[in-house]
């Protein structure tokens, strides 16, 4: 199914920023929520939508169409390291095969990203995005770059989403903000070239929200609000949920001392979740177990030790029985 958000922009930032991106610049998209392959339904729905908005309208469509012999595409790989390999190099690698995947200019984003889905969920859409190698719209860049980033303990990962406005319409981007080594950074996808990869190298994230700020400035955009979350968490299996927008900052309300506060207090606060332990992962049988459509709600629950617990001192006491073989007495 297709699904697209109407309303006014008022109405739409009370709501769940996973809807946000549904709408760009007051062009609203669709979302493929059938999965892939895409349904005879959602192909030919995204057919018509390029062919209402793209310049070429439906002369495009019938072009790429009707060619029966179009090149195949590379499939990007996904980037391995060696133990030796600096963070730096390592985020820029993983930036280049985000890039590699392009930009999903289709008006259809391919992967459906509910963001109240816990972590070990949309991990497994982000190993989905490394099999299927198609372009990928801004949220998805962010689900696939935590993916690409669990096995870097070194480095911390969180949110970092941004509302502007142009001529009368507002825009929504989100990036994943990076934190090593005393250094912030970013990793996403955008249209613009300066508005999504950022290199290790700002002191703080006051630095890095101001690089994105003259980023929109060069375009005639005002950044009106900044949404950051807390630090992800490195286990692919959590069950945990991605906090989103911790602090929801109104930039164009605060003055730039304000703006420092503010984003050093978020900064502690990231800091601080560090020392706090993570709910446990399931089991692999709770795994398995979890959403299965043959249980039903009021359907006990399986234990999983087969050993009944008991009081501490207390032990069980084995009926001994004597045996006889040939002549012999056996206790078992």
């Amino acid at each position: 199914m297709l699904r697209v958000t109407v309303g006014s922009a008022e109405e739409r930032d009370e709501e769940d920023e996973g809807e946000e991106e549904l709408r760009d610049g007051g062009v609203p998209f669709y979302v493929n929520r059938g999965g892939l392959p895409m349904d005879e339904e959602t192909w030919e729905r995204m057919w018509r939508h390029v062919a209402r908005m793209h310049p070429g309208g439906e002369a495009l469509a019938k072009d790429i169409r009707g060619v029966m012999d179009l090149p195949k595409i590379p499939v990007p790989s996904v980037p391995t390291f060696q133990p030796t390999t600096t963070i730096p190099l390592r985020l820029e690698a993983i930036q280049k095969y985000i890039r590699e995947l392009q930009y999903n200019h289709t008006g259809t984003q391919f992967f459906e990203i509910k963001k109240s889905r816990p972590l070990t969920a949309l991990m497994d859409i982000a190993k989905e995005m490394t099999r299927e190698a198609l372009p990928i719209k801004c949220l998805e860049a962010v689900i696939l770059a935590i993916h690409l980033t669990n096995n870097m303990p070194g480095v911390e990962r969180f949110p970092l989403s941004f509302k502007s406005q142009f001529s009368g319409n507002h825009f929504y981007h989100i990036v994943l903000g990076i934190h090593s080594g005393g250094r912030f950074g970013a990793l996403g996808i955008s249209r613009r070239e300066d508005l999504m990869f950022k290199p290790l190298e700002f002191r703080t994230l006051l630095d890095l929200v101001q690089e994105f700020e003259g980023a929109y400035r060069g375009y005639w955009h005002t950044l009106r609000k900044i949404k950051i979350g807390q630090y992800v968490s490195h286990d692919p299996h959590s069950v945990e949920q991605i906090e989103w927008k911790h602090s929801i900052l109104d930039v164009d309300k605060l003055s730039k001392e304000e703006l420092r506060k503010e984003l050093e207090r978020h900064t502690r606060d990231m800091r601080l979740k560090i020392g706090k332990p993570a709910p446990p992962s399931p089991t692999k049988d709770r795994r398995n177990s979890m959403g299965s459509p043959l249980k039903g709600p009021g359907s006990p629950l399986r234990r999983i030790s087969r050993v009944e617990r008991r009081p501490s001192g207390e032990k069980k006491v084995l009926e001994q029985k004597p045996t006889d073989i040939n002549g012999y007495q056996i206790r078992v």
